[in-house]
């Protein structure tokens, strides 16, 4: 996972831990990731969709061809 993402994930985790999905209903945290409200709270669902959109992020940027530069001939 890279650093830039690594944090979020940490607090979507720490924020899914104190839910009902997790502490009643015992599911895992991928399963509770995926829920809506009301079963997470909306502040886990924001935090949810900020991850994800960081993660795509990178993965667009990964996708881009960069051109090839010389720097010795510049």
């Amino acid at each position: 996972m890279a650093k830039s993402c690594k944090g979020l994930a940490m607090e979507l985790v720490k924020c899914l831990s104190e839910t009902d999905c997790i502490k009643v209903q015992k599911k895992g945290y991928r399963e509770c990731a995926g829920e809506k409200e009301p079963n997470i709270t909306s502040e886990c669902v924001g935090l949810r969709e900020t991850y994800f959109n960081c993660k795509r992020g990178q993965f667009l940027f990964s996708s881009i061809e960069l051109p090839i530069v010389n720097w010795r001939r510049l």
